[in-house]
């Protein structure tokens, strides 16, 4: 348990780290994963709409 938690924290302090250091890449970043997210979300509505049909 104590492992988990530091790698946590080691996570968190790299986001941080990456978010002041380099603030137009990490907000790069987001929006690619917010596209992608938005793209798998769009393909499983087809999905479940097509299989209702």
């Amino acid at each position: 348990m104590l492992h988990n938690r530091w790698v946590r924290y080691g996570a968190l302090g790299f986001v941080g780290f990456y978010l002041f250091t380099h603030p137009v890449d990490a907000g790069h970043a987001v929006q690619s994963a917010v596209g992608t997210v938005q793209t798998g979300a769009d393909r499983a509505a087809t999905f479940v709409t097509t299989a209702i049909k």
